[in-house]
């Protein structure tokens, strides 16, 4: 037994089921919940996301997660689209997120050479050291799939290119987000979960 107590926060995500799968390999089981109290008294929470920022939120304040997930103070990690959610408003619907971390997502541009969404293996740049980055190097290729972004920040320990800069993976106090799918990204995406879950 690990004596940990991980949540993914029943979003409505789709890559839930692979995200359970993920750390099951991991030889971590997780509990999937919307309940308030279960999520306060996780010791890691894993907030998922696929799908558009504003059903997102409306979702997390039907169940009064808006006010729940921001004032948690256990490693709390943001998928893709949670990981949008966590930062102040995202374009996409004019949407309103947690406010947790400065920013607003913005949609990517479109090109002929650089269709959006951006979906494909990429490598990421380190920006500084984390412990969520731990043993991940430049040449480490994570799998995206999305179409709004977040500009680099004070948040951002690492970046992606795709026409322009962006976030890539942020950290925050004890709030955490990757741009990119860990349950799809083979070892790179195996390793950033194995170090969230080593955080106290």
């Amino acid at each position: 037994m690990s004596g940990r107590d991980v949540v993914l926060v029943a979003s409505g995500g789709a890559n839930i089921a692979s995200l359970k799968f993920a750390l099951e390999r991991l030889g971590e089981s997780c509990a999937v919940s919307g309940d308030p109290e279960r999520i306060r008294a996780a010791t890691h929470v894993i907030l998922p996301g696929v799908g558009a920022a504003a059903d997102a939120m409306a979702r997390l304040e039907r169940a009064g997660l808006h006010r729940v997930l921001p004032a948690l103070t256990q490693p709390v990690l943001g998928i893709c689209l949670g990981m949008q959610l966590l930062h102040e408003a995202s374009e996409e619907g004019g949407a309103g997120c947690l406010g947790i971390i400065p920013g607003t997502a913005a949609r990517l541009a479109d090109s002929p050479s650089l269709p959006v969404p951006h979906m494909g293996w990429n490598t990421m740049n380190i920006e500084r050291a984390s412990p969520l980055l731990e043993g991940l190097t430049a040449a480490d290729y994570a799998y995206f799939v999305h179409s709004y972004a977040l500009h680099p920040s004070a948040a951002t320990i690492a970046s992606c290119r795709y026409g322009i800069s962006f976030s890539a993976c942020v950290a925050w106090r004890n709030f955490y987000g990757v741009q990119f799918h860990p349950e799809r990204s083979a070892g790179t995406g195996a390793r950033m979960l194995a170090n969230f879950l080593s955080l106290a």
